[in-house]
């Protein structure tokens, strides 16, 4: 390697030059910072966030933030929009528009439509003298005193601070909008928290016939026909009027030899279990996962407001519906 500078080096002083660019930006949170929000908080349509080259690749990244967390909003490509794109931006939505130079020429070319349009225009530029910040109905200031690059030309501190700049505005406009776990869960349908804070027992339960059932006054060794069938290592017991009375597991039939019952003459009335864990279908899957955790047992009966069995449901499947 040929630099006088080691790679240990390089890297810190990377890191100390994009630090201090960002903790120059803090003295720049001001009421123009806030006008823009409220631009963004007001919108009846969509924020636009358009860029180009990598100015594009962080104008992306800031879209998708603000989308998932409660703030519609699209990138559109700020060349495309030259060539047609442009018909994504409504009268309703707001833009914002991200150069570093505030020159960059797909941006500017724009600007009139936008205008025309009377669409407000929020930019984030390290010139707010340039084309574009006197354009826009807001501004706000994201230039550096250095990139981090030694040769002063690959976008670096420059991106990292834009980057903070529209984290900053996402998550202003997430606590202006009350924003909550659960509207997070449902941006993310796919990811963890989505499957813990979405899935509930209805989703991942056993019903119908997989529900292993016997009627009061079944014998033992009947219900263990039941149980093995079924393979959840228990049966339920249910009266007439189809309302559970009880359960009967393994313990049980531990139990139930340790007393040398016979298994063939023995009701299942007479050595079930009155007191059972059980569940609403209604209920999250992570609340079924920590019932079990808590009371050491891997089913749950899954029970209505009748006091009918509507489910049952393993710690496996709560595994394999990935909620745990």
């Amino acid at each position: 390697m040929n630099s006088k500078n080691s790679p240990i080096e390089s890297a810190l002083r990377t890191i100390e030059i994009e630090k201090r660019s960002i903790e120059a930006l803090s003295t720049r949170i001001g009421d123009e910072f806030e006008e823009a929000c409220k631009l963004i908080f007001n919108c009846p349509g969509r924020t636009v966030v358009i860029g180009m080259g990598k100015s594009g690749h962080i104008a992306r990244k800031i879209a998708a933030t603000l989308a998932s967390t409660g703030t519609p909003a699209m990138y559109v490509h700020a060349g495309e929009a030259n060539h047609g794109d442009i018909g994504m931006i409504t009268t309703n939505d707001v833009v914002l528009a991200i150069s570093n130079s505030g020159k960059t020429s797909e941006i500017i070319s724009l600007l009139p439509l936008l205008k025309r349009k009377n669409i407000p225009i929020i930019s984030l530029t390290g010139d707010i003298g340039s084309d574009l910040g006197i354009a826009s109905t807001v501004n706000l200031d994201t230039h550096v005193s250095e990139e981090a690059c030694p040769l002063g030309l690959a976008p670096t501190s420059s991106t990292t601070v834009t980057l903070v700049m529209g984290d900053a505005l996402a998550m202003a406009l997430l606590e202006a909008r009350g924003f909550t776990t659960d509207d997070f869960a449902f941006s993310h349908p796919g990811g963890n928290l989505g499957r813990r804070l979405l899935v509930k027992v209805k989703d991942v339960m056993r019903s119908g016939e997989h529900i292993p059932k016997v009627m009061t006054g079944t014998s033992v060794s009947e219900a263990l026909i039941e149980m093995s069938r079924k393979g959840f290592g228990l049966t339920t017991i249910i009266d007439s009027q189809e309302k559970l009375r009880g359960v009967f597991t393994d313990g049980d039939l531990r139990r139930a030899l340790d007393a040398n019952k016979d298994l063939q003459s023995t009701l299942i009335d007479e050595v079930m279990s009155a007191n059972y864990k059980f569940i609403s279908n209604n209920s999250l899957a992570t609340e079924a996962a920590l019932l079990m955790q808590s009371s050491n047992v891997y089913v749950l009966i899954i029970k209505n407001t009748k006091g009918a069995v509507e489910g049952i449901v393993k710690m496996h499947d709560l595994l394999e519906a990935n909620v745990i």
